[in-house]
């Protein structure tokens, strides 16, 4: 996979993906770690003719920073569950866990 501007062909296809279904440039660019001139470049062709990426194949919509940090907090909880033990803490902890895929997926 050539690496063009630091991003791979196939992140362009995704950009591309994020593009049509209507993403921020700037949340595009913090899903990659990148700049936001690296979408620009992207959406001039520096990684020539990339596909777009299926929708089915996309990052969750939004910024990635907020619902991180929510995700990492149901972690942290799903932890202390499983730390305190007794017999429903698995359940628990992969409900908790569950819950935060699922919102973090649905951009929430």
């Amino acid at each position: 996979m050539a690496v063009v501007t630091g991003l791979t062909n196939q992140d362009a296809s995704i950009v591309l993906g994020m593009i049509a279904r209507g993403d921020k440039d700037n949340d595009i660019a913090a899903w990659f770690g990148v700049i936001q001139a690296r979408v620009t470049e992207v959406k001039k062709g520096a990684h020539g003719p990339a596909v777009r990426a299926v929708d089915d194949n996309l990052p969750p919509r939004g910024a990635p920073g907020p619902k991180g940090r929510r995700a990492r907090y149901s972690v942290e909880k799903a932890l202390g569950i499983l730390r305190k033990g007794g017999a429903d803490s698995v359940a628990e902890a992969i409900a908790v866990l569950e819950g935060a895929i699922a919102k973090f997926d649905n951009g929430a």
